[in-house]
């Protein structure tokens, strides 16, 4: 049994990584680099820690100084990343029905998947148009907002009428849920056995893609998930053909 200064000591140190974390979670998906007091006022740790934060951070690879003493993140923190998209594996099936489908739409095509109680952009195509909404890969969205974080929660059996409809008409449209600008259309992936892996969509400005234009994507959008979900998980036995609207859940 641990005394009370052992105790003491691993409070201390569970504190210590809770800020290193926070500090790198400062970063901001458009964020380059950071000085150290924005560093400390993101974090909201006082300077003289943000340094000694940072100095770990850095000596582990996961911060970077530069020359002007601002801080980005380092050669690990990206490892991690590839490692966490690694995990998955789908890059090879996943890119590919995403360029068709901004080829077919000229506007942005996303896989999404879910991290908890959020959703989380894992490969993106952007569209052709000058104008079109950014988001990078990596970047946490919510997950009850938006075309594709309903789809998600839908098939993944949460109850509700709207999430009812979803499943029956295999995929969902909003237009400024999440962003008063923004409209999409979502459809489910699946994987083996029926495992729900996340959602593919088209998004664009609101202003181009009203809700006619995205119905009109519909059928064609369901069927590059149900091709994607059978290069994802294989032969589905009694799995139907990609060109029927099917409600995908087990």
């Amino acid at each position: 049994m641990k005394n009370k200064k052992d105790q003491e000591k691993d409070g201390e140190n569970v504190i210590a990584v809770s800020r290193a974390i926070g500090l790198l979670e400062s970063f901001q998906p458009d964020d380059e680099f950071l000085s150290l007091l924005q560093l400390s006022t993101r974090s909201q740790l006082h300077k003289s820690t943000v340094l000694r934060i940072a100095r770990t951070l850095a000596h582990h690879r996961y911060l970077v100084q530069r020359e002007d003493g601002a801080w980005r993140l380092g050669p690990a923190a990206g490892w991690l990343g590839a490692r966490y998209r690694s995990s998955f594996d789908v890059s090879a099936a996943v890119e590919p029905v995403l360029q068709e489908l901004s080829a077919l739409s000229s506007e942005s095509s996303t896989f999404f998947v879910q991290e908890g109680e959020a959703r989380i952009c894992l490969y993106r195509i952007e569209g052709p148009q000058a104008i079109r909404f950014h988001i990078s890969v990596g970047q946490v969205l919510p997950l009850d907002k938006g075309s594709p974080g309903k789809v998600i929660l839908a098939f993944s059996g949460k109850p509700g009428r709207q999430y009812d409809t979803i499943r029956r008409n295999g995929y969902y449209i909003s237009i400024g849920e999440r962003d008063q600008d923004v409209a999409s259309i979502s459809a489910p992936v699946y994987g083996v056995n029926w495992k729900l892996l996340g959602a593919i969509s088209i998004s664009g400005p609101s202003s181009r893609l009203s809700r006619a234009v995205l119905k009109g994507y519909a059928d064609t959008l369901i069927a590059k998930a149900n091709r994607l979900s059978l290069a994802l998980g294989g032969k589905h036995k009694g799995l139907p053909a990609s060109t029927q609207r099917t409600t995908w859940h087990p």
